[in-house]
């Protein structure tokens, strides 16, 4: 069984260029696991920060569950992030040496049915950079066309 998506951050890659990606858990309610299951999740605008005792997926949107009721959860609420401590150590450094950001990539369940987000290491692109990148798609995408017409 593969793993199955929930949310994907496909401008995260086209914004910054990711040197590194991890794997985090995340601190759940019932109801929010619930709606993750139901796909009502959305990552475009979060980001992740630490705060005094570990890190936080910030501006995450998992909509609040239908069937809920007034214990319903804050849909969003800053999501504790779970990782071993000398992976958090790690990226702290970074973030605080080289001024990167720390940017979820995509949020599933994986085999195990267990929530979790792919967080990537990023640092900024100019806006040349992203001209590249769009270019370098598009020239990609009419490769595989002029390849598919010629066979």
């Amino acid at each position: 069984m593969a793993e199955k998506i929930i949310a994907d951050n496909r401008k995260a890659r086209y914004n910054y260029f990711i040197d590194e990606e991890f794997e985090a858990g995340m601190m759940l309610l019932g109801t929010e696991v619930k709606s993750l299951r139901a796909g009502r999740a959305n990552i475009q605008e979060s980001y992740a920060t630490f705060e005094n005792d570990g890190l936080y997926l910030v501006n995450a949107h998992i909509s609040e569950y239908g069937h809920g009721n007034r214990n319903n959860h804050e849909p969003l609420r800053p999501r504790k992030l779970l990782m071993h401590k000398k992976e958090i150590n790690k990226i702290a450094g970074q973030i605080q040496r080289a001024g990167k950001t720390l940017v979820p990539l995509r949020m599933y369940f994986n085999e195990r049915g267990i929530a979790k987000v792919k967080l990537g290491l990023a640092s900024g692109k100019k806006q040349h950079d992203k001209r590249a990148t769009e270019r370098d798609r598009d020239w990609n995408r009419d490769k595989q066309r002029i390849l598919k017409n010629h066979q």
